[in-house]
This record gives C-alpha cells, structure tokens and sequence, in this order.
C-alpha cells in the first residue's frame, strides 16, 4: 500500500508532456485544480476527464502506473463520499432511523468523489512528467518577480521541490521499518483503533530518526558542493519557451475557456 503512493515520483519518459517547459506544466497543474472547483455540472467534468486522459496518453506514463497513486487514498475518498450521502439535506430518497440519503446528498458525493480522483491524477501528472530539477527551476521562475519585495524565491523553490523528492524515499523507509516490525512479532492489523494508534509508535520513532538522518546527510552533501543557494548559480539546462509549450499554453486556454462556458452557460 505504501509503495503504491506515486506523488513525488518521476517516470521517465521522452514525450511531449515530457519535454513541456516546467513553467507552462507548474502553471497548467495550478490552474487545472482551480478549475475543477469552478465546474458545478457534470458536463464540465467531462470536458475535464476527456482533457486529463488526453494527456495521459500523449505522455505514455502507464495507465496502471497512475491509478496505483489512488489507492492509499480510497479509504479518504469512501469516507467522504459516505459523509456527503448521509449528512446533506434534501429530499430523502431512503431513511432508516437517523439516517437518511437524499437526491442532494448523492448529488453532492458523486461530485466531490470525481472531484478528488481528477485532483489527484492531475497532481501526479505534474511530478510523473517533471524532473526535480525542472521543477525547482519552474517554480523559482515564477516566484522570481516576488524577489523584488525580498520573497526568498529559490530557497522556497529548493524546500518545495526537496520535500516533494523525498516523499517516495520516506515512504520507503517506513515500507521497511513496518517490515522490521512485522519480523520481530509486531502487529499493526488487529485490535481497536487505540490499540493500532499505539501500533504505529514503533513505526514513528525510528521514521524521524531516519528523515533527521536523511536531511543531515544532505544537508552535508549540499555544503561539500559549497551550495550558497541563489548566488551567482548557472544552469546546465536553460528553459526556453518552445513552440510546442506556445501550444500547449493555447490549448489548456480553450480548456479553462470551456470550463468557465459550461458555467456560465449550461
């Protein structure tokens, strides 16, 4: 399960989506989530799946690839589907004591079930096609007129991109701390939930130790390589806006033009 987890990983590939500016991709995943919250009908999640799966195919990141990121959180997406079933008022379908499910309720959970499932994907997209390198520079590109008012854009690039590059290194080690646990007699499945919250506190322990450990080792590797974050840095690879990013950049606009039409309109 914890493998499973795909944010924060990158799969190589040599596609377009690949080859995209990290700029126009940082921005098009920003502006895809704002817009998932902009559509309030089902046709507008539509023009968005038939969106997402068009760049999931022309970035030839595998399918089964993608939907394993969507595992761990199943069991967050089920609770607030059923939240949202039994908890919204409206007109009552079927009642059964205290609780009851209305037209509004299911409206509302299918909505926030594809919600989240389009949120999540899209998010992976962004990580899956982008290097951590690309995605420190993108993001320090676009923070950079905030340097103007002393915003420390590199330094929080670095931290934004560290974080997101450990993820899958974090969750390793706790895949094999759990394991360690597991082979000296450790269970982490049976009894109530106190008794697997007070479980995990051998998973906890040694987890931080470890990410101190990690971070000192890199913290170290930086200054060896005399690292003085944004002073007089060059770069191997520059980024250039290409033609094909002029492209993308007008496609993804009648993407948010469609959007905003089916609000406004339907």
């Amino acid at each position: 399960m914890i493998r499973d987890i795909t944010l924060g990983q990158y799969y190589p590939g040599n596609s377009v989506i690949h080859k995209l500016d990290p700029r126009v991709k940082i921005l098009a995943a920003l502006l895809y989530i704002v817009a998932l919250f902009v559509v309030n009908k089902f046709s507008g999640f539509i023009v968005a799946i038939v969106f997402l799966e068009a760049v999931i195919i022309i970035s030839k990141v595998p399918r089964r690839y993608i939907w394993r990121g969507l595992k761990p959180v199943l069991i967050i997406i089920a609770f607030t589907l059923i939240v949202n079933i039994f908890m919204v008022r409206g007109e009552v379908l079927w009642q059964f004591g205290v609780l009851h499910i209305t037209r509004e309720g299911l409206r509302t959970s299918a909505f926030v079930g594809i919600r989240l499932v389009l949120l999540i994907i899209g998010s992976s997209m962004l990580t899956l096609t982008t290097r951590p390198i690309g995605l420190t520079d993108g993001i320090e590109a676009l923070l950079s007129p905030f340097k103007k008012i002393g915003l420390p854009a590199h330094e929080l690039a670095m931290m934004m991109t560290i974080a997101l590059r450990f993820i899958p290194t974090l969750l390793e080690e706790t895949d094999k701390i759990i394991k360690a646990q597991q082979a000296r007699g450790a269970d982490f499945e049976s009894g109530n939930i106190l008794r697997r919250a007070k479980a995990l506190i051998p998973i906890l322990v040694p987890l931080f130790i470890s990410a101190f450990r990690i971070a000192q080792d890199l913290a170290m590797a930086m200054e060896a390589r005399c690292y003085g974050g944004d002073v007089k840095r060059t770069r191997m690879n520059a980024m250039v806006f290409a033609r094909r990013d002029l492209i993308a950049s007008i496609i993804f606009c009648a993407f948010l033009a469609l959007i905003v039409l089916q609000r406004v309109l339907l």
